[in-house]
């Protein structure tokens, strides 16, 4: 889409500087609140409600690479595409039964003190080094990437102004206010997001003469959930044993995610905080990958204009906003956008902060450390992490953000999430058998991602994963076997136990029925049900 044909006028210009100074307000507010200590800072106190903790789970989860990503991927995919929104159902089951209680009983304030309790330092050594890589390497720069060079684009500003005025903007609210600054902005951006995504939508969609259900009989192939085996874009088989892999490393085991979970005043709140997300997530693919089919009808089946298949897809959410939004709308949705940037950006680097101050620097050079030198050196950290990232950023576009991205995480994701489902499972898991799962993991990964395709077998990454999962798995249990167990005061307290079901509705006094965690999960299942079974 050329960027002339696109236009802000003042009104866009004006609501977009608006909804983003006020956001940058809220975190500076936040930031003056904050308690002078390591868990008000990089836990907010552990005060955060239900509402705030499940806003900022989906706000921090959404961001630029995804919207442009998804509505593109929906272009040219049609509706499987949306179960990269939807299937969270089978990982927040998960989260919910198995996670939140380990990590709140056992008082966890970050994953590789997890991994340092369960399995030794060493472990945990790991998690940080990777994690820290991984965020500033793989997660944040095709974040701002995307992110700035969208609204370049779209507002003709130039794209290291954007970049920059980003990086600022968040990095001021972010390293001064720690946790609590970051979840009120996520909370705020969640709402923005959505509610310029949905008016997008509709608008759009009030384009289409006969609206959805022309566009379903226009093209019925294109608007079922499931996709073969064989489907290069969202395999359904894949999508099964990813939840319990890659997708469960990325809402379970990843600091960014979990420090969500963990800021929660209690495990009730953390609970319902997982399960508000879950509704937030039924309507939002509206927002993150369905205006694909939208643009697709309008262009492949009304020729409304040029194709953007097969190799312009990523040009759809542009090309969206530039024809169906009028001024003041505009606004509205770049505003959205631009908070979706900003709240990844804000998590990402707050988690960087919060696992170097706590699980290197106070572990492995200042145990002596005390609040404002633990405080001063996550500033000083998650500062870094961002120029840094911003600096690596332009890199993306030399190996493409989706590839990029996914290939990273999947890298990241095998070796943890087969190491941490042993030690919560099985006693008999080691030191010896942990270390083996994570170094010998990502060797297994790195070889079945070069050798299947050379062999050629080229499965979809989601696969790949999955087979990396089960041997890396494997290959754990064999060492842990052929070595010493640990002792039991050590493996005994992150054991999972059925007697934890009887908690989820927390651990405080009796509530009314009406604020049971079992009742609002089963009406998330039975809406999430309807959804799989009207689109399957």
């Amino acid at each position: 889409m050329p960027t002339e044909a696109f236009h802000l006028s003042l009104l866009d210009v004006l609501i977009i500087l608006g909804a983003t100074l006020a956001v940058v307000g809220v975190g500076l507010f936040a930031a003056s609140r904050t308690q002078p200590t390591t868990e008000g800072y990089f836990l907010a106190s552990g005060s955060m409600r239900w509402w705030v903790i499940g806003a900022a789970f989906v706000s921090t989860s959404v961001s630029s690479e995804q919207i442009v990503g998804t509505v593109g991927a929906t272009y040219k995919g049609g509706l499987a595409i949306a179960n990269w929104e939807w299937w969270c159902l089978p990982t927040y089951v998960l989260m919910i039964v198995f996670f939140i209680p380990l990590y709140l009983r056992n008082r966890i304030l970050t994953v590789p003190e997890f991994l340092n309790r369960r399995f030794g330092p060493a472990c945990g050594g790991i998690y940080s080094a990777v994690t820290l890589l991984g965020y500033v390497f793989i997660f944040l720069p095709p974040v701002l990437y995307g992110g700035s060079l969208t609204l370049s684009q779209l507002t003709g500003w130039p794209p290291w102004a954007v970049l920059a005025g980003i990086v600022l903007l968040t990095g001021s609210y972010t390293l001064l206010g720690g946790l609590g600054s970051v979840m009120w902005t996520d909370a705020i951006q969640c709402v923005m997001l959505l509610g310029g995504g949905l008016v997008l939508f509709f608008i759009a969609l009030g384009q289409i003469p006969g609206g959805w259900s022309a566009m379903v009989a226009a093209a019925p192939e294109r608007f079922h959930l499931y996709g073969p085996p064989s489907d290069p874009e969202a395999p359904f088989l894949g999508l099964v044993v990813a939840s319990f892999g890659v997708f469960l490393f990325y809402q379970s085991t990843n600091q960014v995610m979990v420090q969500r979970v963990l800021s929660a005043r209690s495990t009730w709140d953390s609970m319902m905080g997982i399960l508000f997300a879950g509704f937030i997530n039924l309507v939002r693919p509206l927002v993150t990958c369905l205006l694909g089919l939208i643009v697709y009808h309008w262009l492949e089946v009304m020729h409304q204009g040029p194709s953007l298949l097969p190799d312009r897809q990523d040009e759809t959410f542009p090309y969206a906003l530039a024809t169906f939004a009028p001024s003041g709308v505009r606004g509205v949705i770049l505003a959205g956008f631009l908070a979706a940037v900003m709240s990844t950006v804000s998590a990402l680097a707050n988690s960087v902060a919060t696992i170097f101050s706590l699980d290197v620097y106070a572990r492995l050079w200042r145990p002596q450390a005390g609040h404002r030198e633990l405080i001063t050196t996550g500033r000083i950290v998650g500062g870094a992490a961002l120029l840094l990232s911003a600096t690596l950023a332009p890199l993306v576009a030399r190996i493409g953000l989706f590839k990029y991205f996914q290939t990273g995480v999947t890298y990241m994701a095998t070796p943890f999430i087969s190491v941490v489902l042993l030690g919560i499972f099985w006693r008999r898991t080691n030191t010896a058998g942990a270390l083996t799962g994570l170094i010998g993991g990502l060797v297994l990964q790195i070889v079945l991602a070069l050798g299947l395709p050379a062999a050629g077998l080229n499965l979809h990454w989601l696969y790949t994963g999955a087979i990396a999962q089960v041997l890396t798995m494997a290959l754990a249990a064999i060492v842990s076997l052929a070595t010493a167990p640990l002792p039991s005061a050590q493996v005994d307290p992150f054991l999972w136990k059925v007697s934890w079901l009887r908690e989820l509705d927390g651990d405080g006094p009796p509530r009314p029925w009406w604020q049971h965690v079992k009742l609002w999960f089963a009406l998330y299942a039975v809406a999430w049900c309807s959804f799989y079974w009207h689109f399957w």
